[in-house]
C-alpha cells in the first residue's frame, strides 16, 4: 500500500486518513490486549493478511499498529521474515522492577508518616476484594485489584511525574505478572500486600519501605526461577546462576 497516496489528496484523502486513524486505534488496542493477556503468546507470528481480514481493515492500519506496538516493546518487525510477538526481556524486567522498588518503597515510607485514614480505608476495601477474588480463583479480577492496590498508594503521594514513571514501568511488566498469575502467587501477593498495609497502619516508614521492597523482590525472584524453567518465552536466556539471587 502506498501510504503517501492516502494523505496527499484533497478531501477524500483526509476522510480516509481519519478512518485509518480510527481503524489503527482499534487494531492497536485489540492486539495490545491480546499480547498483554497472553492470548497471543511471546514468539507467536503475526500474519498481516490474517489480521486485515479479522479486523476488516486495509494493510495500513495493521502495519501502523505493528509500528506502534514495536515502540512499546511488544512486537518485533522483521521485513524479510515477518512480524512476531516480542519475547520477554529479563533485562527489561529487572530494570523496571528496580525502578518500582526504588520509587514505591520511598512512596510507602512517605505515606507511613501521614497517617491517612481515608487511604487506609480504601486499601482495606481493596484487600477485602483481593481476598474474595483469590478465594474464587478469579485471576483477571485479582490482577485488576493488584494494579488498583499499587495505584491507590502511588496516587496518594501526590507526585504526578513519579506516578507516570511507575505506571510506565508497570505496563512494561504486565505480561510478566500474568505469566506468574498462579493461585500460589496470588496468595503470596495478598500476604505481601497485607504486610504493606500493616506497616502503614502502624506508621512505620522503614517497615513500610521494607515491606514494599520484599514484595517486589519476591515477584522478581519468582520470575528468575520461571525463566530457568521456561526459557523459550525470554529473549535473553541468561538467568542468574542462582535464580533466587536478585
Amino acid at each position: 500500500m502506498n501510504i503517501g497516496s492516502k494523505i496527499e489528496a484533497g478531501g477524500p484523502a483526509n476522510s480516509t486518513r481519519r478512518i485509518d486513524g480510527s481503524a489503527t486505534e482499534r487494531v492497536v488496542e485489540a492486539l495490545r490486549e491480546a499480547i498483554v493477556t497472553l492470548e497471543i503468546p511471546p514468539g507467536a507470528t503475526l500474519d498481516k493478511a490474517v489480521l486485515t481480514a479479522r479486523f476488516g481493515v486495509s494493510r495500513f492500519p495493521v502495519a501502523e499498529a505493528f509500528t506502534r506496538l514495536k515502540a512499546e516493546g511488544l512486537v518485533d518487525i522483521r521485513p524479510q521474515s515477518g512480524s512476531t510477538v516480542s519475547l520477554i526481556r529479563l533485562a527489561d524486567a529487572r530494570e523496571n522492577m528496580f525502578l518500582r522498588r526504588a520509587l514505591e518503597g520511598e512512596a510507602l515510607a512517605l505515606l507511613a508518616t501521614r497517617n491517612d485514614a481515608a487511604l487506609l480505608a480504601e486499601v482495606d476495601k481493596n484487600l477485602r476484594f483481593q481476598k474474595s477474588a483469590m478465594e474464587a480463583g478469579d485471576r483477571p479480577g485479582f490482577h485488576r485489584l493488584d494494579l488498583e492496590f499499587h495505584d491507590l498508594l502511588i496516587s496518594a503521594v501526590g507526585f504526578p511525574r513519579m506516578r507516570a514513571t511507575v505506571e510506565r514501568a508497570r505496563l512494561a511488566l504486565d505480561r510478566v505478572r500474568r505469566l506468574l498469575g498462579t493461585p500460589r502467587r496470588h496468595a503470596l501477593t495478598f500476604a505481601e500486600h497485607c504486610a504493606i498495609v500493616e506497616a502503614l497502619r502502624k506508621a512505620e516508614p522503614e517497615a513500610a519501605r521494607a515491606a514494599m521492597a520484599a514484595h517486589i523482590d519476591s515477584v522478581m525472584m519468582e520470575l528468575e526461577a520461571f525463566a530457568v524453567a521456561q526459557p523459550e518465552v525470554f529473549a535473553d536466556r541468561e538467568p542468574t546462576t542462582d535464580p533466587l539471587q536478585v
